[in-house]
Formats: structure tokens, sequence, C-alpha cells
């Protein structure tokens, strides 16, 4: 049947606009607004509080003078936040600095490249390093639902490796590796978050890191390393996997969305990373990166990265420093959660209740296992009849598994929202009707 005027066919456009993962954000936007008294543990969005709008004039006129004490002529400085930028980006140097005052990285500046956002990051990181159809990227699962959408949108295989309460295990993707190559397949990449994951909040153990290093370059793989919650745990933090790479096998994927503030959209890739052409010459893997990159976003916009600039020059670059109080503030929501959950869920009851959950370290981000299968149809009886709001853990398995688990983010509530969320949730949980029960 021809289409009438103005009117596509959805089975034209690309498949992975037809795949259930790229409506989970527009899911839980939808159901937010349209049960605005609902508690809501679902965003994992940083706590705005602390923000000032006078921080950002603060930031910027900082960094203009910087340029200027730098020997830039008043046309220059005003070029550098009113004009297009290179590609890669203004403020490389100062984010390498940043790098390595805070996290040991020792990187140089023409290893990074400034990008929208880290979600930009990974998608620069998938669209470089697969090459063929029969490349695949593995993931831990669950995973962050950014780069499972990336994967689809890019057609990139990506292959699961389940988590344990632990986290990743090295023998289980060493497993995955070995069946991957059996099938014919090239295993490229591991897609990894060491710390505080988003959604689970499990932490990679200093072994475990050091035996994913010592993997990958036995099996020949980059590891892609996305940690934005390291900020929001204890000041006692575990080394970076790319700071803790002796071979460069890590393209460590950053960003200052929950340091600083997410509205500058700023993120970068660290990738040092040597790339040989057929006639011997050599470069690095950022270059490419801001190849595709000036193909997508043209540059990160020069003001916002003017504003980030600002905050990293405030602090010598030791954004750890920059965000005690934060940092702080996230650990006692997280405490305080956990102590709701004791009190709403005793030991005594909480196996009849058929709930359990873990007991993350710091992070946004804790992982609860409920008795009912927790889809969206629950979800949207919970804002409506509870008014309490969640994430299904469903979202973050590239397979579609975690039907029975619900992630809580601890991060933008105060304690008498939590307090009280936990005991609507609670509620809903021991609600006579199983939420999954037809008619529910």
């Amino acid at each position: 049947m021809t289409a009438a005027p103005g009117e596509l066919r959805r089975s034209e456009l690309h498949s992975s606009l037809a795949d259930p993962v790229m409506d989970t954000m527009n899911f839980l936007n939808e159901i937010t607004m349209r049960y605005p008294e609902a508690i809501s543990f679902a965003p994992g969005r940083p706590y705005d509080g602390f923000f000032d709008t006078t921080q950002v004039f603060d930031h910027l006129h900082r960094y203009l003078g910087h340029l200027a004490e730098r020997g830039l002529s008043p046309d220059q400085v005003r070029e550098s936040v009113f004009q297009y930028g290179p590609a890669a980006g203004r403020i490389r140097d100062l984010i390498a600095g940043s790098l390595l005052a805070d996290e040991g990285i020792d990187v140089p500046p023409e290893s990074v490249v400034v990008t929208v956002g880290c979600q930009e990051a990974m998608f620069l990181a998938l669209r470089a390093l697969v090459s063929g159809r029969d490349d695949v990227v593995l993931t831990t699962s669950p995973c962050y639902v950014g780069i499972t959408g990336a994967a689809r949108l890019l057609d990139i295989e990506l292959v699961p490796v389940r988590e344990r309460g632990s986290g990743l295990f090295p023998a289980d993707l060493e497993n995955a590796v070995a069946r991957e190559r059996a099938l014919g397949r090239r295993p490229k990449a591991v897609y990894v978050m060491p710390d505080h994951s988003n959604p689970s909040g499990v932490s990679m153990p200093l072994d475990v890191r050091r035996d994913l290093l010592d993997l990958a370059g036995r099996q020949d793989l980059l590891i892609l390393e996305d940690s934005p919650y390291r900020l929001a745990g204890t000041a006692r933090r575990l080394p970076t996997l790319k700071s803790l790479d002796r071979d460069r096998r890590v393209v460590h994927l950053g960003s200052y969305s929950k340091t600083l503030f997410p509205g500058a959209r700023v993120g970068f890739a660290v990738a040092d990373q040597t790339v040989v052409d057929p006639a011997g010459g050599r470069g690095l893997l950022a270059d490419e990166l801001a190849k595709i990159k000036s193909m997508i976003t043209v540059n990160t916009p020069s003001l916002s990265q003017a504003v980030v600039a600002g905050a990293l020059l405030a602090c010598d670059g030791r954004l750890s420093e920059f965000n005690r109080d934060t940092s702080a503030y996230y650990q006692d929501s997280m405490r305080f959660t956990l102590k709701c959950l004791e009190r709403r869920f005793p030991a005594s009851h909480r196996a009849t209740a058929g709930v359990r959950w873990n007991a993350p370290a710091g992070g946004f981000f804790i992982f609860l296992r409920v008795p009912f299968h927790a889809d969206n149809a629950a979800l949207k009886r919970s804002a409506q009849d509870f008014g309490v709001i969640w994430t299904p853990m469903s979202y973050f398995y590239p397979r579609g598994e975690g039907g029975h688990g619900i992630r809580l983010s601890t991060s933008y509530l105060t304690h008498e929202d939590i307090e009280e969320g936990v005991s609507r949730l609670g509620e809903f949980i021991e609600s006579p009707m199983a939420p999954g029960e037809p008619g529910a």
C-alpha cells in the first residue's frame, strides 16, 4: 500500500528506532510529568542545591583572564568564546593537567578529544573501533543504557557479559571472547564502568582491575573505561584503569556532568593509542575521533568549554577538592536510603517480602530485587496508585533480562523525600495485587 503524502513507514526507517531501549528515557520523562506529586527515585542527576548562577560567570571570567595572561590578544580572547573551535577542543591542555593532578593519568594534551558530553565520546569510540560486520564490542550486563543505544544506532553487535554480585569477573569475559571468536567474530573492545556503576552501583576491586588489564593485553582488546561517578564516593578512590594502563589498552571516557554541572554538556575521550596508516605514517586514535566528531557536532561549544576550563583553573585541576561537599552529600544520601530500606524491610521480614538489595560504597544507584515483574506497567501503577517512581532494571540489560530488579537513584532527593519514598515503595511492593498480574 502506498504511503499517504507526508507519511513515513516505520519499517523503512532505521531498525534501531523500533527498539524499546530508544524509548526508555522518554517513558520515564512521561511518567514523571504525568505524576508530578510522585517521589521519583528515577533520575540519575546531580543535586542542584549546590548550583549558583554566579558560578557560571565567575568561571567564564577566570578562563578569559587565563587566556589574557598567556598573551592572547583581546581579539583572540573574544574569538575563543564566540567562534567555532578545533574539532578536538580548545581546553585539552587543562583537561590533561587535571587528569594528571587528580587521577595520576599522564597523557599528552594531543590525546584528548573534548566532546559534547560523554555520550558523544562513546559514540566516537564505537564508530572508530568497529570496522566490519563481524566486529563486536563486549559490555558488562547490566550496563548504562547509553552504550546500548549508541551501539544499536551504529548497527554494532553488543555482547553482554553478566555481572555477578561484585561485578565483572575477568574469567567470564575471557570465556565470552573465546565464544565470539569461535563463531568467527572479532571482539574489539569491552565497555566497563569500574566505579559505582550505573545501574548496579558496584565497583571493581583493585585486583580485578589489574586482571582486566592483563586480559586485555593477552586477548588484544581495548577497554572503554567510563567512570562518571568516581567523585561521588569515598575519599579513598581506587586507581582508574587508565592510570594503571602501561600498554595503552584503555580509552578513558570522561564527563563533567556529575562533577561540575550537566548543563555544560562537556565530556572527553583520552585516546593515546597509536594508529599506523598503510604508508607507515603514525598518529593518535584521538586524531581519528576528532575526524568523526567534525562530521557530527563540528566542535564542542566554545562557551561551554570556557566555563568548564574556568572551574578547572579554580581548583588547579583537582576536581576531588572542588567536589568535596557534593561528594559528602551523595554519600550521606546513599547511607540514609540504605538505613530507610533496613527499617522498612528488616532482615527478619526481607525473605518473606521477597526483597533484597546491594549496599554500594558510593555513587548514585542501588539495585533492588523485588518479587514481581518490574516492567513499565508496574512502574505506571507504582506512580499512579502509590506516588513513587523508580527505574526498571530491564532497561539496562542489552538482551532484556533483569525483569525482577529496579534501580533506585539516591542523588537528587532530600532525607524527607527519601524516607517518604521508601515508605511508599514498601507499600507498593507489599500491595495485595501483584504488580505483574493481569489487571495490575
